[in-house]
Order: C-alpha cells, then structure tokens, then sequence
C-alpha cells in the first residue's frame, strides 16, 4: 500500500540542490547584460531644482542616463496603491523616478545604465543634482503635530483614520471594578533578507517579447504592473522568479521603481538589462515596518476578566503608501488574539513620515498587536497578583465555541471569524513545555548564582491563508513524472516538497517522481503571491483539486479499459488497480499516453502494452467524448475566509545584575496550524521566525535622526542576531484542522516572530521587577531603566 505522505517529516528536496551551490539565484543571471546603478536622494526631504548629467556622459562604457523628463507615457504616473481601502483618503506613491520632490533618503532620482555595475556607479557618482533642502517630518509625535507636511496637500500628514469597534468599550471602562491606562512602543525595522532586490529582463524584438527575471515574491503581479504600465499584452511579457534568497514581506511590492525601469530599458536598448542592490540601498530605498505607537485603556473584573478594551495606534507608514492600510488593520483586529473580548474600540491614524516607506514584514502587523494584548494580560495579572496563565485561562474563547466571530473587518474584507482552536489545550501543553510551574525553583537556583532569572510567555491568533485566490495545475507524464505548476514563488518555505507530497498523495505516486515548479509565468499564469502565510493554504489546496481532477480522469480512463466500476478502482503505488485485486491494474505512464492520441499513435510499446485498447485512432481518440486529452488538470482555490492560526511561547532570560546583559536560556513554542503537511517544514518556519523575533526583540531597529538620516544603514550598525544569540526551541504542535478547505490547513509562516518580543519583555520584566513598555530592548536601555527603578525604589518590587 502506497505510504501516506501528508503529515510525514520527509527531508526537503529542494535542499541537495542548493547545498551543493546549484543555486540559481538573480545575481547568477544575465552576465552579459548592461547593468544599473540608481542615483538616490540624499535627503529626506527636498526639491529637485536641477539634475546635471554631463559629467556622465565621458565615463567608457556608460549607456544611458534617464531622469524623470526621459520617461514617456504611463511611466510618468505614480505607482498605484496595491490595495485601495475606503478609509484611506489621501493616497500618495512614488514616482518611478522622482519627480519634482524627493521624500526620504534612497528615493531614485536618475538610472544610469553601462556595460557594468562598476562603470553604472562612476557615472552615477558624476550626476549632480541640485537640491532645496525641506523640513523632515521624522518619528510618531512629529508626523501628528503636523508643524511641517511630507506631502504639502496633506498639511496634518494623516493619510488614514479608521476605527472599528463593537459593544460598549468606554462605558465598560468606566463601569469596571479596575483600569488601567498606559503606552507601548514598538520600534522600526526591517526585512533584510541574505539576496536584496533584483531584477533582470531582456527584449526579443523578433518575437516582441519581454522576458524578465524578478527576485519577487509575486511574480504574476509584477508581470501584470509591467505589461501595464509598459504598454504591453500580458501574452507578451513573462515573469521568471528564480531561486530567492529570502523575502519577508519585502519582495511583496510590485512593481519596484527598478522593476519597471529594467525592462523598459531593455527595450529601448535592445539588449539585456540587470540591477542588482547593495545592502546599503536595500536599508534606505526597500521598504521597512513595525514602528508604531499604541495607547492602551482596559477595564476589568476581580478575576482578571477583560470587560472593556479601549486602543488607539499612530502607525508611521513612512514617505508613501503602496500597501495601503494593511499593517495597521492587521493589528488592530489581530490584537484580540485568543481572547474573548465583548466590548472593543481600536482607532487608528496612519501617518506620513519623510522615511522609508513601510509594508508588511513578516509578522506584518501582527507582532506589534500580540505586544499590546500580551503586555496587557500581564499588567492586569500584576496588578491582581494573579499568575499570568490563569488570567489568559480565564478570558480564553473555549473550543465549543468554534467557530468564533468579532463583529470586525478583517485585511481580506471578509468577517474576522476564528475558524478552529483549542486554546486552553495548548497552554497546557506549553506549561509542560517550558516547566512554567517549576520554574522558582529555577529562579532560586539562579538568585543563589548571583544572576536574575525571569519567565514570560504571549499567546496568539495568526489569520492567514487570505484569498483571492491561487491556482495549480498537475500534469502526469508517459514518463511517469508528475508535472507540478503554481503561480506563487517560493523564498524558502518547502513547496517544492509540500506541494509534492499533496500530490504524492492524491494520485499515490512516488513521492520522488512529483516536480514541482513555482513563480514562473510560462508555466501558470495567474495567481497573488507567497506572503501573508498563504501558500500551503492557498496554492496547496489549489494542487489538491488539481490533482483530484487528474484522479478522476484516471479512473474514469481506468474504469473503460478495464470495464470496472470506478467506485471498485484505487490509484496506489503508480497504478490504478482494482480494489482487492491489485494485479488488475493499468499503470499511470500508460493512461497518459492512452490520453494523448498523438502519443499513444507514436507509442508502439504503449499499444502493445494493453490487451484492451487498439492501436489509436486520430478520429477516435482513447479519451471519453468529454474529456480534454492529456491526464492533466488545473483548478483554482478561494477562500470562504481567512483561517486562524495560533500559537503561544514561553521564555526564560537571565540578567547579568551588573551589565544588564541578557540572555535566553528557554524558549518553548506550541502551534497550530491546522493539518501539519510537513511537520519539519513547519518546524523549520518555527526556528526562522523565532530567530527574527529575538532580533526584534534584542537587537534590530532602524534609528533616524531628525534629518530623516537613516543613521545605522550598514551591518556594521543595524544589530541581527548571530547563532549564538538564538537559543534553542523546544516545539510542540497541536492540530485542530481549519473546516474551511480540503485539506484542513492553516498557515504557518509568521508564527515563530509574531509573540516573541511580547513573551522576551515578559520575562525580563518578570526577572528584574522593571516595567517594559518599549521594544526592543538592549543592555544599554535596560541598565537605564534598572537604574530609574532603583532610584524610585521599584526594581525587584
């Protein structure tokens, strides 16, 4: 019987491939193209009163200079908004190449294009611009008090207000028995994946056609902005996402400046086109997130019941607004997490500043909602001197109550409905975990060591899995190869062998004889992208049906050859075979080309092969009289909703008392995600987000002056965390299967990063007896806190 390869923790097998350095990434391409190099503002905010570009023209090799005045039509419009939202009123994107205006440090102003990147930049370096310096509008408070604009037609710099809501929450407030009232801040930063930005296209001006490579997360998008704007049929332009060294939300944008400028320069050039960021552009001209302010009001009973929750957000969203309002809308519904809330007011402002504009970064929205929730449980806790589990036990949604609606908008426009959860389960299963009722004993040990030992923990509710949509196709090969195609890309996540083994399954084959292909335009067409942890959700529900398609076309092609009733057949170990009796069985290879009359008509072996089909017959193909020829299928996917989701960490830190340093010693993980296609795989989603949210807990954040500089652009400078900064991740799973789809999943890839700087304040605060409000936290900050409690006489109370 053919081994069941969902849910087995099969090795990756994408990974041989790009362990032996066989990787095919942007930078690997295209070593004959011209190559590009940006000139980017220096300022942060200021007027283009001239561009020289004379100075260019005498550096060997150079090509082309283009400024804004060299673009022709559609190229002269801004960008569009990706995702239009009624609240956002005041809507404002970058040009291409700026135009009269620059708004942050790295926006492009010209595009140098030589026979190399070497060249590209002494042309660029010779280019010189003529500015007027204007006032920065840099930080939170200084975008709302509004005494400068970033855009002079929004002089209050608000692009956004939205409140959503439901019950009574200020009356609630008012009403409780307790309340408490106070500020969180959560602090700019960035993606920074291994591979920065990177795109490459060349023009066949026989076929007139364009042929791109992009290091995208939405390939297909990118194909549509580029066709669009380049004035193309979409048949015309093919967008290739070749191996991608890490995305994180960053390479969602589409299209960049230079995804639009490439390919129209390789047109008008007639010859290939690269361009490829360094690590400095990739800090000042990428696009950031996180950094948002955010009041807290909560009233609550004796037992540490919430009755009413009262929030409101000032999100910087930087110098435009390509996403639209989906980081700030994602926290101000996901910051519910597992709890049941009955009276809720969120209301938020998104706000212009003269940085780099934000878009969402893994977690997206999400880990600075699970700051405000979490931070918020604990303080009550604290101020009841209740333990911090039973406060979160005693305002948990229960099971029974799937599933479970808030009378609020989620990102997809849909209604924010948990779908599937068992909340009290997994924090029992986390206090097994991390030995949550152990640890004073641990705390004693470390105390008589002279080292301060705290534990914290934060839940979650993770939506994901957002429509529209997603497609797949499966096409079984006379081979015996199964031909897999999906539109979305792939940055590291497994699909290669997810998606494999959804087929794996479906058509019981080899799990080794499934070829999966992603993000390739030539190949499927249509789809949205891989962020928002949507593709197992999405693409692999999308496979599923296809490859159902394809199994019922094989028994059905089975079924006539054999004269056997489908509902008697079985596809198993490459065959459709009669239940029972598996000697009675046709091949998969041979109904493919039974299916193909052309093949079948050329296969000699094929038609000697089988007792029960005669040699084809053009005008009387082996295929029913309705069905398409070839064993193949494709089918989309959409969503009712989003699914939900969830999870909960637990941390252990100890703090040097003389140098506030600190240091993980525990981290515990319980997840949900629905069906575990690969436990592995999300194993390894798990590790990676976690990582990331000790970097941005401990160590990352994007520190500006009040000159709009970024003032730590460098590695040298922005802090990530090293290896020996992660600690090691005890993981735990519990599976309650999403209702919404066939295969019962639910997205896993922003788990690992949503709670952590919730759960690491947590504990430090819990270890030290100094309250946290602000992430993320070095030794430096933490000293200067330990020593204001000191003087207040609070640390250690």
């Amino acid at each position: 019987m053919t081994t069941r390869m969902v849910g087995a923790p099969v090795p990756r097998k994408e990974d041989p491939r790009l362990l032996r350095g066989e990787g095919r990434f942007l930078d690997d391409l295209g070593h004959d193209a011209y190559e590009v190099a940006m000139v980017r503002s220096p300022h942060a905010h200021a007027r283009i009163r001239d561009i020289d570009v004379s100075g260019a023209l005498d550096v060997d090799g150079l090509v082309a200079v283009i400024t804004y005045e060299d673009l022709p039509g559609r190229l002269r419009a801004p960008l569009p908004v990706l995702i239009p939202h009624p609240a956002l009123t005041a809507p404002r994107t970058q040009y291409v190449l700026a135009k009269d205006e620059v708004n942050h440090v790295g926006e492009a102003v010209a595009m140098v294009v030589a026979t190399d990147r070497y060249l590209a930049e002494d042309a660029a370096e010779r280019i010189v611009v003529e500015y007027e310096e204007l006032p920065a509008v840099v930080g939170h408070e200084v975008a709302k008090a509004a005494e400068h604009a970033v855009h002079e037609d929004i002089p209050d710099n608000v692009a956004a207000t939205l409140t959503q809501g439901f019950g009574d929450a200020p009356g609630r407030i008012e009403a409780a028995p307790h309340r408490l009232s106070f500020r969180l801040d959560i602090e700019r930063s960035a993606s920074m994946p291994m591979e920065g930005r990177g795109v490459w296209a060349r023009w066949d001006a026989d076929d007139q056609r364009l042929r791109m490579y992009s290091s995208t997360q939405t390939p297909t998008s990118v194909r549509a902005a580029v066709a669009t704007l380049l004035e193309l049929p979409f048949a015309q332009v093919e967008c290739i996402a070749p191996d991608i060294g890490g995305g994180f939300g960053v390479k969602i944008v589409h299209p960049w400046p230079e995804e639009v400028l490439v390919p129209f320069m390789a047109r008008e050039l007639g010859h290939e086109v690269k361009f490829t960021e360094d690590r400095y552009e990739h800090f000042v001209s990428a696009t950031h997130e996180r950094g948002q302010v955010q009041w807290i009001d909560v009233g609550f009973d004796d037992d540490g019941r919430i009755l009413g929750l009262d929030v409101r957000l000032l999100h910087d969203h930087g110098a435009y607004i390509p996403y639209g309002l989906i980081v700030p809308i994602v926290t101000s519904t996901q910051l519910l997490g597992p709890y049941r809330i009955t009276d809720y007011r969120v209301t938020f402002d998104s706000l212009y500043t003269n940085t780099t504009p934000v878009t969402p970064y893994r977690g997206a929205g999400r880990p600075q909602g699970c700051f405000a929730m979490e931070r918020t449980i604990d303080r009550i806790a604290a101020h009841l001197g209740k333990d911090r589990t039973e406060v979160r036990a005693r305002n948990f949604i229960q099971p029974d109550e799937m599933p479970y609606a808030f009378d609020l908008m989620f990102q997809d426009g849909r209604d924010y409905t948990y779908d599937s959860g068992d909340f009290p389960a997994s924090l029992a299963k986390l206090k097994a975990l991390v030995d949550w009722d152990g640890f004073a004993a641990r705390r004693a040990a470390a105390e008589a060591d002279g080292r301060l030992r705290g534990i914290g923990l934060a839940c979650y509710v993770e939506g994901t899995g957002v429509g529209p949509y997603e497609g797949g196709h499966v096409l079984v090969e006379p081979s015996g190869k199964v031909q897999v195609a999906t539109g979305l890309s792939t940055q590291g996540q497994g699909h290669q062998t997810a998606f494999a083994q959804v087929v794996a399954d479906e058509l019981g084959v080899d799990l080794q004889d499934v070829e999966v292909v992603t993000g390739d335009t030539r190949r499927f067409q249509y789809a949205v992208g891989t962020f928002a942890s949507r593709a197992a959700v999405m693409s692999g529900n999308a496979i599923h049906l296809a490859a159902r398609k394809v199994k019922e076309k094989a028994l059905k092609l089975a079924s006539e050859a054999l004269e056997v009733d489908e509902e008697d057949l079985e596809l198993a170990e490459g065959h459709v075979r009669v239940i029972g009796s598996p000697d009675t069985a046709i091949p998969l290879p041979l109904l493919a080309t039974m299916s193909n009359p052309l093949r079948y008509a050329f296969d000699e072996q094929a038609a000697q092969a089988t007792q029960f089909a005669t040699p084809a017959d053009p005008s009387k193909p082996p295929v029913g009289d309705d069905d398409e020829p070839g064993l193949e299928g494709t089918d989309y996917y959409s969503p009712v909703r989003s699914t939900f989701a969830n999870g909960m960490h637990a941390v252990e830190v100890e703090i040097d008392p003389d140098t506030s340093d600190i240091r993980i010693v525990r981290y515990a993980v319980v997840h949900d995600c629905g069906t575990l296609i690969n436990p592995t795989i999300v194993q390894g989603q798990v590790f990676g987000g976690v990582a990331q949210g000790v970097g941005g807990a401990l160590y990352e954040r994007m520190v500006y002056d009040e000159r709009g500089q970024l003032t730590n652009a460098s590695f040298m400078d922005f802090l990530i965390p090293y290896a020996t900064e992660v600690p090691a991740v005890d993981v735990d799973h519990l599976e309650t299967p999403s209702p919404l789809n066939p295969l019962g999943v639910k997205g896993a890839g922003e788990a690992g990063v949503i709670p952590g700087s919730a759960a690491i304040a947590a504990a430090i605060e819990d270890a030290t007896g100094v309250t946290i409000s602000a992430m993320p936290l070095g030794p430096s900050e933490l000293h200067a806190l330990r020593l204001e409690a000191t003087a207040a006489g609070e640390e250690g109370a």
